[in-house]
């Protein structure tokens, strides 16, 4: 999967029907299902998700958030 050709980093184009990145990962990591997402957020499709996910992936190799012991 290549995020590339569904996510865009540019502040300027979270408008209209544009969904953060976030706000999916945010809602994939409270338990909720891709199919309520999908039906909470009508422009998103399921490869929305997907490329959410591998973003997320690809950021996780970049770098390391320590986790308190």
């Amino acid at each position: 999967m290549d995020w590339r050709e569904h996510i865009w980093i540019d502040a300027d184009r979270i408008h209209g029907t544009r969904i953060p990145v976030y706000v999916v990962l945010d809602n994939l990591a409270a338990g909720e299902t891709r199919e309520t997402i999908l039906a909470q957020y009508p422009s998103l499709r399921p490869e929305h998700i997907l490329a959410a996910l591998a973003y997320a992936a690809e950021l996780a190799h970049e770098r390391v958030v320590p986790i308190p012991v």
